[in-house]
């Protein structure tokens, strides 16, 4: 029995196919087939059902997948191990993005992830782009390692650790001719926008949490007219007077042909964290890079205001 016919098993198990399960082990087909029919004659029973349209396990199959999975992770251990003391890291670390962030934030993301790479190019990073509530419960079931996301809370659920690295203050954006400039001290109360059509980020983004919370608190559930996934979105449908959209205030700094107001009486905050498991990552790749993260990031505030730090 070799590991790599191992290795083969659990991916087409996984994959119910064996050409998804060569691909994403980077093989042809034949051989990956070949190896996992060697391993059922070594052990004298089928471990896959292959008369359906999916490949599925036998009674037998299931019960070895656990000791084949735990077979991989021990020599995988192994590895990492060796590593550490080697001060060699690999692995792999996979880390969720928040969909529709601003872009002067993602390029930071992408600036602090290459220079991970450069530090450590034994590591693969997994990038997974997706809304929040999602990554959240990616994290919990230990689907993602870290994740950078969205939240409407300071505070992380339960089982999670939460460092905020963003935090500013929510605005409305409106079109040149809205009624609501007629607030002489360019700001509006949150009552305001209780029948007025609003633009924001879609259900499951931090913003859109903030804004749906806020709204309650006032007494009223948002009119949400228009979505979009990015700020820069947003403040273009509402230059077009289709609606007032809520984006964080240096995005609005930067949208052109619109005005900008605050709220009166309320401060809503739009939030990214870096969030992981509370018990840690599992591997010492993503712990490293939760590390890196962690240091690079520091206290909340604009991408620009730290990258201006570092010069």
């Amino acid at each position: 029995m070799e590991l790599r016919q191992l290795l083969y098993f659990v991916a087409v198990a996984e994959e119910a196919n064996f050409t998804r399960a060569a691909a994403r082990l980077h093989l042809a087909q034949p051989g990956v087939s070949a190896q996992v029919r060697q391993l059922e004659r070594e052990l004298g029973q089928p471990l896959l059902d292959r008369s359906g349209r999916s490949v599925t396990l036998t009674e037998v199959g299931a019960a070895v997948l656990p000791y084949a999975r735990a077979a991989l992770a021990a020599v995988e251990g192994a590895r990492q191990t060796v590593a550490e003391f080697t001060g060699l890291l690999r692995g792999q670390v996979t880390l969720g993005l928040v969909s529709g962030a601003d872009a002067v934030w993602e390029s930071e993301a992408v600036s602090l992830l290459a220079d991970f790479h450069d530090a450590h190019p034994q590591v693969d990073i997994a990038l997974t782009a997706d809304g929040s509530e999602r990554m959240l419960a990616a994290l919990q079931c230990g689907e993602l390692d870290l994740a950078l996301l969205g939240t409407a809370h300071e505070e992380p659920p339960a089982g999670l650790s939460f460092q905020i690295v963003v935090d500013e203050p929510l605005v409305a954006v409106v079109a040149p001719d809205s009624p609501l400039l007629a607030a002489e001290d360019g700001r509006v109360p949150l009552a305001a926008l209780r029948d007025v059509p609003l633009i924001s980020l879609p259900r499951g983004t931090g913003i859109r949490g903030v804004l749906e919370r806020v709204c309650a608190d006032a007494g009223f559930r948002p009119r949400i007219a228009f979505e979009a996934a990015a700020p820069k979105l947003l403040a273009g449908l509402a230059a077009r007077g289709l609606g007032v959209a809520v984006v964080p205030a240096p995005a609005a700094a930067r949208a052109g042909g619109l005005r900008t107001l605050e709220f009166r009486g309320v401060r809503p905050r739009g939030r990214i964290a870096l969030a992981w498991r509370a018990d840690g990552p599992a591997g010492p790749a993503a712990r490293a890079l939760l590390e890196h993260l962690r240091t690079a990031l520091g206290t909340p505030g604009r991408p620009g205001d730290r990258t201006a730090a570092k010069t």
